[in-house]
């Protein structure tokens, strides 16, 4: 009783204490909203400023527009302009460190018990994609100056006890690495080796005290920085170890401009097979979309010739009738509301929101390289979902009215707070394991009322007003067919035309045009490699569209000419189930290609790529759903529905 007591006394104690850090590390974000809100003053303007009010209300919008601009963007640092003068100051940030499998369990670098010179260090701290990156730079307090080299010099004086060693060898032996920053260029490094051998004379934890950095320069500029170890020592008890630096700048060629291309693996993004997945999609959407085409429209058109006969031909036509089945035969409740009319008009919009999204950051990452700065790509992604709330907002307010939608408030704040929810349901569950585990992947509070201001006072007002455009731009009744007052009664077909078996292969030609695109994409992410190829991106997000507008439209003609008028819900999750192929293939690239281990990990893992699929798809679903919407819409218009 005693022995679990002390156990389940430490787990509180831990967790508390993480809880501690992650508010204390949020203190600053919290500063700098708290000077966001409104300025208000408890005392009457000063009589000999005539115009003290206008002059308090223009400081409230310049302090509103710079809080925006301070919580959004990376803090200002000495290295900003990344310009020198000889032997100015240049800092050395440390960042995190945590086991080389696994990307996401990060931690403080003071976590491990390194040494430093003084314990008043100094923070810097990021931007909002930054933060959520799980980024803590801390001044490393070694002197390195610009242009002055340094042979070998002792940064401080590391004393091992037991605890340090426990501390030391576990790392070791999970393979942790670290992370440093200079002048925004990073560096990496293992903490220290394992023996060679259990008997060998060296047989024992290893810590690299000695780190050797090279600098290279253009002018006034850092162009490249390269971190090498060495100087190994044993981890002993009771034994004291200097931890040693030296740096070696040396002068390079290579342009400012060009500083990041050494970060860049060419040799694995343009490798000959991404070129030839990209023409194998591109020959698979010629394909698709000229099969699609004959077939549907040489049958289309017999169909619209039968329907478009004169009078004079009434036995003939008589006959025909009397012949008719498919599609034709439902046009009286094709364009009937389908089930759960607001959650659809929800999903759709937001579908709409997230394919316009998904398409703007691409092109801002192909024209202003996202991909260097920390958390570039998560800032943007946020801002323009934000901006884009609008669109969502417009498309679910002109399908619900066009329905005959009754429930506008309940559409409105659905449409606008669906995905992020289900994206902060996932967070919070992987945001307390990160706190338990006291990890840098934990989002600090401060962050998080950043994140639900931006949600609250942009994205949400914006799907509003879009909700209320929508309604009233586009949401006039215009179905080509009158819905008769009782539905028609649905037969029953073969097994493979059912909705669940067409949804299920709805998904398999889409996955297999972006299949080879998800491996450069997850080993980008998972395995610490630098994703820039976002023209290639583009190609294949524009054949994603397509193919899963082909492959709909097929569908939901099959399901038609079944005399199933479902099809709404139907060409939703055709689309979606790329998606679920997605999600199969995580589990698969979990297994075979990666080397991560432990619920942390596991956790993180499948809870982003949960998110990730969450969000592609809906926006397939919301692709496919459009094109199917806009087939249906165009064969009933040439029919005599009457």
């Amino acid at each position: 009783m005693g022995v679990s007591g002390a156990i389940r006394n430490k787990v509180l104690y831990t967790y508390i204490h993480n809880l501690n850090r992650i508010y204390e590390k949020s203190l600053v974000s919290v500063t700098v909203f708290s000077v966001c809100l409104p300025l208000r003053s408890d005392h009457p303007p000063d009589s000999d400023m005539p115009s003290s009010r206008a002059v308090k209300s223009l400081f409230s919008v310049y302090t509103a527009v710079g809080c925006i601009f301070l919580l959004l963007s990376p803090a200002l640092a000495s290295e900003s302009d990344h310009k020198y003068q000889a032997d100015e100051q240049v800092t050395l940030w440390v960042n995190k460190v945590g086991p080389y499998n696994n990307p996401q369990e990060t931690y403080n670098y003071y976590s491990l018990p390194f040494c430093r010179k003084t314990e008043n260090t100094i923070h810097k701290w990021g931007g909002l994609g930054e933060v959520l990156g799980g980024n803590e730079l801390i001044d490393s307090q070694i002197d390195i100056k610009f242009l002055k080299n340094v042979d070998r010099s002792v940064i401080c004086q590391l004393e091992l006890d037991e605890a340090k060693v426990k501390h030391f060898k576990d790392a070791i032996e999970n393979s942790y690495w670290f992370e440093l920053f200079m002048d925004d260029l990073p560096l990496w490094g293992f903490v220290g080796e394992m023996p060679p051998g259990k008997n060998s004379e060296n047989g024992k934890h290893a810590l690299y005290t000695h780190k050797s950095i090279n600098v290279k320069y253009n002018k006034d500029q850092i162009i490249h920085v390269n971190l090498t170890q060495d100087n190994l020592r044993p981890l002993e008890a009771g034994r004291t170890v200097d931890m040693t630096y030296s740096v070696n700048w040396i002068p390079t060629d290579i342009t400012f401009a060009r500083r990041f291309d050494v970060y860049l693996d060419y040799p694995f993004f343009e490798h000959q097979i991404h070129w030839f997945s990209i023409f194998n999609s591109f020959m698979m959407v010629i394909f698709l979309t000229g099969l699609v085409s004959m077939i549907l429209m040489r049958t289309l058109r017999n169909d619209y010739a039968k329907y478009a006969r004169e009078d004079d031909d009434l036995e003939s036509l008589e006959r025909d009738v009397n012949e008719e089945s498919g599609w034709k035969l439902v046009h009286g409740d094709v364009f009937r509301p389908p089930s759960s009319l607001v959650l659809l008009s929800a999903v759709v919009g937001t579908g709409a929101q997230l394919a316009l999204l998904v398409l703007l950051v691409i092109l801002l990452a192909i024209i202003g390289t996202l991909y260097v700065g920390r958390g570039a790509i998560v800032t943007t992604f946020i801002v323009c979902y934000a901006l884009t709330s609008f669109i969502s907002g417009y498309v679910s307010g002109g399908m619900y009215s066009r329905s005959g939608g009754k429930h506008w408030i309940k559409c409105m704040i659905l449409t606008a707070s669906l995905f992020p929810f289900l994206c902060f349901g996932i967070g919070f569950l992987l945001n307390t394991i990160a706190i338990f585990y006291g990890s840098l992947a934990a989002i600090p509070f401060g962050t998080m009322v950043v994140v639900f201001v931006i949600w609250g006072f942009i994205s949400f007002p914006l799907a509003l007003l879009g909700t209320v455009v929508g309604r009233n731009w586009s949401g006039a009744p215009n179905n080509p067919c009158r819905v008769k007052t009782i539905p028609r009664p649905i037969p029953e077909k073969k097994w493979y035309l059912t909705p669940t078996v067409v949804s299920l292969m709805g998904g398999l030609l889409p996955f297999g045009s972006i299949f080879i695109e998800m491996y450069f994409v997850f080993t980008s992410f998972w395995n610490y490699k630098v994703y820039y190829v976002y023209g290639f991106m583009l190609l294949v997000f524009l054949i994603l569209v397509v193919v899963t507008v082909c492959v709909t439209i097929v569908g939901t003609y099959f399901l038609l000419n079944a005399e199933n008028y479902h099809w709404q819900w139907t060409s939703f999750f055709s689309a979606v189930s790329t998606a679920v192929y997605v999600y199969l293939y995580s589990i698969y690239y979990y297994y075979v290609k990666t080397k991560m281990f432990g619920f942390f990990q596991t956790s993180f893992y499948f809870g982003y790529t949960l998110m990730f699929c969450l969000g592609l798809g809906i926006l397939c679903g919301a692709v496919g759903f459009l094109g199917s919407n806009l087939f249906v819409r165009r064969i009933y218009r040439n029919i005599k529905c009457d």
